[in-house]
């Protein structure tokens, strides 16, 4: 049974991935892209936090935090927003992937994997890399050729700002591998 080390950094900045239960594509519909981002913008209501960047694919998103000095606390934003938007989605006719018994005594519900992955971003490389890979993520999935093709993702934000030229992505190769084949979460 694996040992899980969450690494507890205040004020520090972090690579999350979160799946859906057996990839299941809940967010190709529009209300659960919807339900997702109301309570993401309310979890950083009641817990401080920027979102330095994000994609939402059809069953995962991956995201990069910036917490507050002295906070470490992602794990309460993350059980809480899934359990949040799983309420909602389901009081919305959202469905939930079959659970076994010892899931259903631990109320847990098929519409999240039960833990997620982070990654303590240790530096500028490091932050860079993992930024372009989140933006990339689409293309990767081959869901569109070029990133600012895809609707849900920080990538059209960075565009307006200057970071990213419109047409970055577009018919190249996968930037900078920044997560482990081998990392056991699957994707």
């Amino acid at each position: 049974m694996p040992n899980y080390h969450r690494a507890y950094i205040p004020g520090g900045t972090f690579f999350f991935i979160v799946k859906t239960e057996h990839n299941a594509p809940v967010f190709q519909a529009e209300d659960s892209v919807r339900i997702l981002g109301d309570v993401i913008r309310e979890t950083k209501q009641r817990w401080p936090f920027d979102i330095d960047a994000i994609v939402l694919l059809p069953d995962h998103l991956h995201t990069i935090w910036s917490l507050p000095p002295n906070d470490a606390d992602f794990s309460r934003r993350w059980g809480w927003l899934k359990k949040e938007f799983t309420r909602r989605y389901l009081a919305s006719g959202g469905t939930e992937q079959r659970t076994s018994a010892s899931r259903k005594k631990n109320r847990r519900r098929g519409v999240w994997q039960r833990r997620f992955w982070e990654h303590a971003i240790k530096d500028e490389d490091d932050y860079d890399a993992h930024f372009d890979y989140i933006h990339w993520n689409p293309v990767k999935h081959g869901y569109v050729e070029c990133p600012v093709d895809w609707p849900h993702s920080s990538f059209h934000r960075w565009v307006e700002s200057g970071v990213y030229e419109k047409n970055w992505g577009c018919g190249e190769r996968e930037p900078q591998t920044v997560i482990n084949s081998n990392d056991g979460f699957g994707e």
